[in-house]
């Protein structure tokens, strides 16, 4: 017999659980026993009337951001309906089933006032830093750092070649936040002073960001993100948001090795990185003024293509600072000599010239295989040659070969940055709103990562 189908009626009186109904294998109730906000109040504190309404609870608005990152929900009007309907979320957020949700607005308002202004977004990735050190996954010894690129949230159509763009025509008390925030960072060497030379194109609505066409298809604009993790099990200490541009991606390293190094006192022994930071000032930092070994490929153009003398066929003899040329013919600085010796004197790009004489290459045999087209041989030579060659010296050891495995690893965080939590495109304009979804993002990853590697079962023990 086939039943008939009863309409539910509602109850007067339910007795019901949140807590009941977030199963134990819940990726947020894993990450839940890893999110302290104890200190959130204490730090925005300052921020905050002493009359008026009360305002929305920090904590709330933390708890739901974190929820949209590490769940890849982009937009904010959906965070807010899939907390109003999913009961892990309300769970998390510690809303009850009568409480209603923030409306999306609150996020605007907080992040663009008191959150920026407390740099709250930064103190909370710290937060999740130190705990993840705290609990042994992060041994500071080992560090590798790159850079990814994220497209900007501008338009290719609303946008102005650099040549009509002039900085000094715009009238700051009708400029929308991001173009302010584009003045403040002219001199920033992260962003406008990065590099001297221009973008093709500047955005009107976020002229902060690069004009790129890096991934060799259609160029977009667009900023970059630069981790700079640990080895041990691909913990994101430092995060920066830069130009898509070589210049401000090195000098980012820099400036996160630093950071790390007063907050966290950490002190690695190796930087793994690729050929886009084996320049000589960069390596120079490292070897000489950090004491770091540069486990990075060496940024060399002194290859040659036609077949002629490179300069790695050329011995050199650091005592009496001469190079020797394959015909067994020296080549020097200087060919005078001087009653006070003189300093060597590079020149603006930091090169050395080495020169062989004119007499010795005209009666030299090997002349069309070293210098053809050329009267004399010259080498040119970089004042960071010692930390250069440290750096080639080390990429013959085994330790070498096993860093370009973990280098591996931030290459991974940036695919699931991309991939699962679905960070293509920028949601914020501006170098601040480029910082703060990058700083969400990354503590997103260190807490799915605490969760991965300290679940509930262990943790309980």
């Amino acid at each position: 017999m086939m039943g008939s189908r009863q309409e539910a009626q509602g109850a007067l009186f339910y007795e019901f659980s949140i807590e009941a109904h977030v199963p134990p294998d819940h990726m947020l109730r894993s990450v839940d026993q890893f999110v302290d906000l104890a200190s959130i109040r204490q730090h925005l504190a300052p921020f905050y009337s002493s009359t008026g309404r009360p305002s929305v609870e920090p904590d709330l608005i933390i708890r739901m951001l974190l929820v949209g990152y590490i769940m890849g929900i982009r937009s904010e009007r959906r965070l807010c309906e899939e907390v109003h309907l999913n009961l892990a979320y309300r769970w998390f957020c510690r809303l009850d089933l009568t409480v209603p949700v923030p409306d999306h607005s609150t996020f605007s308002k907080n992040r663009h006032g008191r959150f920026r202004d407390s740099d709250l977004l930064r103190h909370l990735f710290e937060t999740v830093v130190a705990r993840c050190i705290a609990e042994g996954l992060a041994s500071g010894q080992r560090l590798a750092a790159d850079a990814s690129i994220i497209q900007a949230d501008a338009n290719r159509q609303n946008s102005t070649p650099k040549s009509d763009w002039h900085p000094a025509s715009i009238d700051p008390g009708d400029a929308p936040r991001a173009v302010m925030e584009y003045l403040e960072t002219l001199d920033d060497a992260a962003f406008g002073a990065a590099s001297p030379v221009e973008p093709k194109f500047t955005s009107h609505s976020d002229p902060a960001s690069q004009w790129t066409g890096a991934r060799g298809g259609p160029a977009y604009f667009a900023y970059s993100t630069n981790y700079l993790i640990d080895t041990d099990n691909g913990v994101i200490l430092d995060v920066q948001a830069t130009r898509s541009i070589r210049q401000a991606e090195v000098g980012s390293v820099q400036t996160m090795i630093d950071r790390v190094n007063d907050t966290f006192c950490i002190a690695p022994e190796r930087l793994i990185a690729d050929t886009a930071y084996g320049t000589g000032v960069m390596l120079d930092w490292l070897d000489q003024q950090r004491g770091i070994a540069p486990h990075i490929p060496v940024f060399d153009k002194s290859a040659r293509r036609d077949g002629t003398f490179e300069r790695a066929d050329f011995n050199y003899d650091v005592e009496s600072d001469v190079y020797t040329c394959p015909g067994d013919k020296e080549l020097k600085q200087s060919r005078r000599t001087f009653a006070k010796p003189r300093q060597k004197t590079p020149d603006e790009h930091g090169m050395l010239r080495y020169r062989a004489s004119k007499t010795d290459c005209d009666a030299c045999g090997l002349k069309a295989r070293c210098c053809p087209r050329a009267p004399s041989r010259k080498i040119l030579c970089s004042i960071f040659e010692p930390s250069r060659d440290r750096a080639r010296a080390i990429a013959q050891t085994p330790d070498y070969a096993i860093s370009c495995k973990l280098r591996k690893k931030v290459e991974m965080l940036f695919a699931h940055l991309k991939r699962i939590l679905g960070l293509n495109r920028l949601r914020l304009r501006g170098p601040s709103g480029a910082r703060d979804e990058f700083h969400l993002a990354a503590t997103a990853q260190n807490l799915r990562k605490l969760a991965k590697l300290l679940p509930i079962t262990q943790v309980a023990c």
